[in-house]
């Protein structure tokens, strides 16, 4: 059976949960592992999807013209 594909925001939600749970410590260790496996490829998921909105975020700056162009967005470190 395919998992289903969350979205970011679910996949944050589903974190905070596991983060819940996990700091409870209430769980046997099996569950614990279990929880820790979903929570890292969770935050794989996130990650990737993070980095391809990065890649989509665009800077409107004003052209000679006087009408805004796009310009890839930068970040100044």
């Amino acid at each position: 059976m395919a998992e289903k594909k969350l979205t970011f925001e679910e996949a944050m939600a589903r974190l905070e949960e596991i983060v819940t749970a996990m700091e409870r410590g209430e769980a046997p260790l099996e569950e614990s592992l279990a929880l820790f496996s979903e929570g890292a490829k969770l935050v794989k998921q996130c990650s990737v999807m993070l980095d391809k909105a990065e890649q989509q975020v665009t800077k409107l700056t004003k052209g000679a013209d006087g009408l805004p162009k796009e310009a890839p967005f930068e970040v100044e470190e």
